[in-house]
């Protein structure tokens, strides 16, 4: 049995120890994907240990052999959309088409300004991210490409292998521009719950204005919880104590895939010992 959820396993204060030990009890329970947040220090104390995004990636699609992976999200910031592509290539063929590309504008800029990545207004990176989607889906056709661009200007690029199939690209939205952008050149939303529940009307307004149809679209809606890296995120969570009404209800509001935050063991317990009440 896969259940219609997957999990963000928490990356600040973790160890890939952990994440990856996690991701395999999380796989043997039947939950669908692990999902990986992108930051490189941590938000309260720099010095806390901090597994990155794709890496970690890579080392669980070799670790396990059905659970989906993903990034919830990759920010658009951090990393060339032609070198974006050519990982998520590379995981996508490496892990059996298992991989889903989260993206986003991003948002830690005391992060970029530590490692001196650039950190333009929001008005910016939403225009970079809507011109990084062009840059990853025309590499993922394979090339060659060349088009002229004000962020990401290609010429003559080449990339090989092509993913058969290519990965469902979800775009991290939380405003109103950020969901006509998933909606026009997006397959999907990857959405918080409060903005969910605020933004998913503009949201289908958009996919209409954009001659797609509600299935035509993945909704990934996440659930981080309130709890701090390396505190509990799940206890007393109705995800715990009842998921299938639970899950009933959110697929019913239009959510197509859940996604919880483990932040612990003892979120991983907890979510383990779920599956029986499902």
């Amino acid at each position: 049995m896969t259940l219609p959820i997957g999990v963000s396993l928490g990356s600040i204060g973790a160890t890939p120890a952990w994440w990856l030990e996690s991701a395999r009890r999380l796989e043997a329970a039947g939950y669908r994907a692990v999902w990986s947040w992108d930051h490189f220090v941590g938000k309260g104390d720099k010095t806390v240990p901090v597994v990155e995004q794709y890496t970690i990636l890579a080392l669980a699609a070799g670790m396990t052999g059905r659970i989906g992976l993903g990034t919830f999200v990759t920010n658009v910031m951090n990393r060339h959309p032609a070198v974006v592509a050519r990982m998520a290539s590379t995981l996508q063929e490496g892990s059996g088409g298992r991989f889903t590309l989260g993206i986003g504008v991003g948002g830690a800029k005391p992060e970029h300004l530590a490692y001196g990545i650039d950190f333009p207004d929001v008005a910016e990176r939403a225009d970079r991210l809507e011109e990084a989607v062009a840059v990853i889906r025309a590499l993922w056709a394979g090339g060659p490409v060349t088009r002229p661009s004000p962020f990401y200007p290609l010429e003559g690029a080449h990339a090989f292998p092509v993913p058969d199939p290519a990965p469902r690209i979800l775009i991290g939205a939380s405003s109103p521009r950020g969901v006509r952008i998933a909606a026009q050149v997006g397959d999907g939303w990857a959405a918080e719950i409060e903005e969910f529940e605020q933004l998913l009307p503009a949201y289908l307004a958009a996919l209409a204005a954009a001659g797609r149809a509600r299935t035509d679209a993945w909704i990934a809606l996440g659930f981080g919880g309130v709890s701090k890296s390396g505190q509990d995120a799940l206890a007393n969570s109705p995800w715990i104590e009842a998921p299938r009404a639970t899950w009933s209800q959110y697929s019913e509001a239009g959510a197509d895939e859940i996604i919880l935050t483990a932040r612990t063991t003892a979120d991983v317990d907890r979510l383990v010992a779920a599956v029986d009440r499902w």
